[in-house]
């Protein structure tokens, strides 16, 4: 089988669990594509490395995150990155996209040209370092004379790239999936409560500790303020959690930082795009990870998402191997 993973920041741990479980039921993946978050993993499962990389990503914690993402308000984008890249150029070693037993394409787009642009040859890290330029986020990628950021701003989930390869089946995995709603009654308290996660969504990685010892300084509390973190305050840990009234309008409206506004109008637009290259492109089986799962920059909850992933993918092969001869592929919402 033949699988594109889709672009969605830290969700895209989800598709280590995909992957372990097509792995589980004896799947073998002839061919893999992948956009931003989705060509690292894909690259990494290409080079036989997603085992060690999966171990070394339940490890990170939040001050770790914050090290590894190396906030800057002087490079093209609010965070360097660098030193996540260095770890995984650590873990796969110095290997080219010929030599992987798989056949792979990381997509990533031309800022210039205004194009997708396939990366099937030539050095694995430098492919998936242009995929995973997030616009305003990660500085981009000069190759070659192009400037090159994020394969997710024209192709989310690269399903074209497939059609040369020879597999039985396709299976597509999206990680910017609608939002879970849940119809029944709330519980005292808990819309209350679900609005405070989604406020503080991109910089729950700034916790108060870590905040203190990395940031304290007047340059990188402004690229905290970028993060919509602007509620923290060096003399009261009292500050950093507000009223849960204080985090919403008064007709009940979630107040969101201006980054959280940007990656939430990213995820639309890359949703939008899915759903356009997918009628196009239709797969095998379409597994939708929800947006809900986790927020772009939650790094430090590899574990968690890996197992959203895992049990997603478990429902649908179940259909799947239920109904082989279904004409439809099952679309698989958490």
């Amino acid at each position: 089988m033949a699988v594109a993973l889709g672009s969605g920041g830290a969700r895209g741990y989800a598709h280590i669990g995909v992957i372990e479980a097509l792995t589980a039921r004896g799947y073998d993946v002839v061919g893999i594509t992948g956009s931003s978050m989705g060509a690292m993993i894909g690259g990494l499962h290409a080079a036989g490395h997603l085992d060690e990389f999966a171990d070394w990503a339940k490890s990170l914690t939040q001050r770790t995150i914050l090290r590894l993402l190396d906030p800057s308000i002087t490079a093209a984008g609010v965070l360097r990155a660098e030193k996540i890249l260095d770890a995984v150029r650590d873990i796969l070693g110095p290997i080219t996209i010929e030599e992987l037993p798989i056949p792979y394409t990381a997509v990533a787009t031309d800022l210039l040209a205004g194009k997708s642009v396939w990366f099937q040859r030539g050095p694995l890290d430098e492919a998936i370092r242009a995929s995973i330029a997030i616009p305003g986020v990660i500085p981009p990628h000069e190759v070659g004379g192009r400037l090159l950021a994020d394969g997710g701003i024209l192709d989310p989930l690269p399903m074209a790239p497939l059609a040369a390869v020879n597999a039985d089946l396709t299976i597509a995995v999206g990680v910017s999936g609608s939002e879970v709603i849940d119809k029944r009654e709330p519980e005292p308290g808990a819309t209350v409560e679900w609005l405070n996660r989604m406020v503080r969504s991109t910089s729950a990685l700034l916790d108060t500790s870590a905040v203190r010892s990395l940031l304290d300084r007047p340059t990188a509390r402004a690229v905290l303020s970028r993060f919509g973190a602007d509620t923290w305050s060096e003399d009261s840990d009292e500050e950093m959690r507000e009223s849960d009234d204080a985090l919403v309008d008064a007709r009940g409206v979630p107040k969101l930082g201006s980054f959280e506004v940007m990656y939430r109008a990213f995820d639309i637009a890359q949703s939008a795009l899915t759903r356009h290259m997918l009628s196009a492109y239709p797969p095998s089986l379409l597994i939708e990870v929800p947006r809900s799962t986790c927020r772009s920059l939650d790094f430090h909850r590899a574990a968690e998402v890996i197992e959203v992933g895992r049990a997603l993918a478990d429902q649908a092969l179940d259909r799947l191997e239920a109904q082989p001869d279904t004409t439809d592929p099952p679309a698989i919402e958490g």
